[in-house]
């Protein structure tokens, strides 16, 4: 059982994912890495999500960022969005993801900190014991 699923949607968000990985491991949090693309592998997301017992996920996207709200969108757990600096400094996928439709919450940290979205993760399962 993994608490914390960190998904980015390509190897290009590498240098965030590791910061987020290396906090969880500093923390000595149980977590998993995937690479799914919310337009590149869509039937593979659906089913890694449907499938894990994640009880909090993270996605890093830049660009259109629209993997927070794609994992969102297909499940009831907390969902973290971390926007990449891809393009534009990071602003078109921080509007990406915090501009989600009423019934699609995705909670968003800053561009690039990945850092605070480990720390996040951790308080949200911190609070459910």
């Amino acid at each position: 059982m993994v608490d914390i699923a960190v998904i980015s949607g390509s190897k290009s968000d590498q240098a965030v994912v590791d910061k987020i990985l290396h906090r969880l491991e500093e923390m000595g949090a149980d977590f998993e890495h995937k690479i799914l693309s919310a337009h590149r592998n869509p039937q593979e997301l659906e089913k890694y999500i449907a499938e894990t017992d994640a009880r909090v996920f993270i996605g890093v996207a830049g660009l259109s960022a629209a993997l927070p709200g794609a994992i969102a969108s297909r499940t009831m757990r907390p969902v973290i969005g971390v926007p990449v600096s891809a393009k534009l400094g990071g602003l078109d996928a921080l509007l990406s993801i915090v501009q989600m439709p009423p019934g699609v919450p995705v909670a968003c940290v800053g561009i690039d900190n990945g850092e605070n979205a480990a720390l996040l993760a951790l308080r949200i399962l911190e609070s459910g014991r």
